[in-house]
């Protein structure tokens, strides 16, 4: 069993020492986010887990106990985009991640900390050559330090249309982001990225971008010395390459707040998963749970 920690909510930047206590206990417990009533225990022991995928906008606050993750094998999703605090509001100043980034893979070996720039939103002060821009400077910055890159294009959300509106929020044709994917992927294949794309409908092999499998049994085969066996997950959308995983996040409790994002459906629910959560306890937001 893989556990993806989580694409549902930061947990590294925001609830690292819950993830640290479950996995002491060797277990938690997850609301099915369809069925808050359905609660599922999940065994988090070394011997049922194959692997975690963290995944998140800021590693810093984890960095100084990594070791407490051993000896699960393990490696990061990182976003790191060059948006300001207009769109992520919550997250520390960008060069404090990049050295954090670079911290990250120091510690723990570039191929184990994927570069996200993810996702590409385009507006007015984010138009398309400022994103070239920022992705060559990323890219030199960062290209020492991971061996790919995955992106994908801002899909239109519902939860997220008030603050599309506000922004300005402009979706390119399929025919344009063939285009920006051709210029992204010169860029990557200048600085020796890899380049790959997360759940996009888009065949872009032509230009040797091929499909992200974000939570990678392979990889972690490759990390821990053994070989994983997983299925395709199952419940994301076609496009996704994914393994099947476990995720132990929660929606509505990421205080990154950035405002393209699918995990967060209200202010009310963000204002109460702050005030439920127990560091201790075995839900990461317990919502009315009880044993």
């Amino acid at each position: 069993m893989i556990i993806s920690a989580s694409r549902r909510t930061d947990i590294p930047a925001r609830y690292h020492r819950w993830l640290l206590n479950r996995l002491k206990a060797g277990w938690a417990l997850v609301q099915n986010p369809m069925n808050p009533k359905q609660v599922t225990r999940v065994d988090l022991s070394y011997e049922a887990v194959d692997g975690l995928v963290l995944w998140t906008k800021d590693p810093l606050p984890m960095l100084g106990e990594l070791r407490e993750l051993e000896p699960y094998p393990y490696y990061f999703q990182f976003t790191l985009t060059p948006y300001g605090r207009d769109i992520e509001p919550g997250l520390p100043d960008k060069g404090e991640l990049i050295e954090g980034f670079i911290r990250l893979s120091e510690e723990i070996g570039r191929e184990r900390v994927i570069w996200r720039y993810d996702p590409i939103l385009l507006a007015p002060g984010y138009d398309w050559d400022f994103h070239l821009r920022a992705f060559e400077r990323l890219a030199g910055k960062l290209s020492a330090h991971t061996e790919k890159c995955i992106f994908s294009f801002l899909d239109n959300y519902r939860c997220m249309a008030r603050a599309a509106r506000e922004l300005g929020v402009q979706y390119p044709s399929k025919d344009r982001q063939r285009g920006m994917s051709r210029e992204l992927m010169e860029i990557a294949a200048s600085y020796g990225l890899k380049l790959e794309t997360c759940a996009e409908p888009l065949d872009l092999a032509e230009y040797g971008i091929g499909r992200a499998r974000c939570i990678d049994h392979m990889l972690l085969s490759k990390i821990s010395g053994w070989p994983i066996k997983a299925g395709k997950a199952a419940s994301q959308r076609p496009e996704c390459g994914c393994a099947q995983s476990v995720d132990i996040g929660m929606y509505s409790s990421c205080m990154n707040r950035c405002l393209y994002c699918y995990a967060n459906h209200s202010d009310k629910l963000l204002a109460e998963s702050a005030r439920l959560h127990d560091p201790h306890g075995p839900m990461l937001i317990n919502r009315g749970f009880r044993a």
